[in-house]
């Protein structure tokens, strides 16, 4: 019997993630094909559901193309998520150093609890700017997979 992709198999993969729309359109957010595969756990978050929902029924040596939205895949961008932290709250959970740049990623634990990361923007002498956004939202993107194996 030949396994099947189901919404919690374990997967062996090459994929590319390119993006469709906005400044970047065109180009590749994340392509495996000239590397090792990746492996994916579906049903876990490690991918949007939007892009494992087309993976349900695959089996091993399947090829798939497929585009999906913004709204499919990461949702849209949300204003709200890009906020200006003070350099003081962020020094009190995270060892940052004298040379942050924008385009950094960041991740710190707040005194609430969880876990965030988010994209330093830009700057100032008391506070940083971070996007809180996923990094592919508010892209319309064209997924390209190859199946390798399923668990």
């Amino acid at each position: 019997m030949v396994a099947r992709v189901k919404e919690d198999s374990y997967l062996t993969l090459h994929y590319r993630i390119e993006f469709l729309t906005g400044p970047a359109a065109g180009s590749t957010f994340a392509d495996t094909f000239s590397d090792r595969p990746a492996t994916l756990q579906m049903g876990v978050g490690q991918w949007a559901a939007g892009m494992e929902q087309p993976l349900i029924g695959l089996q091993e040596g399947d090829q798939l193309e497929f585009d999906l939205s913004a709204v499919q895949a990461y949702g849209e961008r949300n204003p709200e998520l890009v906020q200006k932290v003070s350099k003081q709250l962020l020094a009190d959970h995270l060892d940052i150093e004298s040379n942050i740049e924008p385009g950094q990623l960041i991740e710190f634990s707040p005194p609430q609890g969880g876990r965030y990361s988010g994209v330093l923007k830009d700057f100032g002498d008391d506070w940083v700017l971070i996007d809180f956004n996923h990094p592919l939202a508010g892209y319309d993107l064209r997924i390209e997979v190859y199946l390798l194996g399923v668990l």
